[in-house]
């Protein structure tokens, strides 16, 4: 056997440290879970909410008009959503300027 292969085999054996990684993999995990809720939860409700109330009820709107104005609302709330998500995910992991570690 040559040196890399045992060296190969020596580090297999070793048990892998995941406790830095496994943190963020959790919220990693809970930031996705977070706006896949939202995803489906605010467009459809604000769809909703936004043809009955706004639109039909404030707004006196025939019926037709208010699903194409309620459907554009939806369509603003994904866009916002997905805003949302890029910019946490973009920011994940980085630690604001001046809360760094200070011993």
């Amino acid at each position: 056997m040559d040196a890399s292969t045992r060296t190969s085999l020596n580090a297999a054996s070793e048990p892998m440290e995941f406790r830095g990684n496994e943190s963020s993999l959790v919220s990693a995990l809970k930031t996705l879970l977070f706006f896949t809720f939202l995803m489906v939860t605010l467009p459809i409700g604000l769809y909703f909410a936004s043809k009955a109330y706004v639109f039909e009820g404030s707004m006196k709107m025939s019926s037709s008009d208010s699903y194409f104005y309620a459907a554009i609302v939806a369509v603003l709330a994904v866009h916002v959503v997905l805003a949302l998500f890029v910019y946490v995910a973009w920011n994940e992991g980085t630690t604001p300027r001046g809360k760094g570690k200070h011993d």
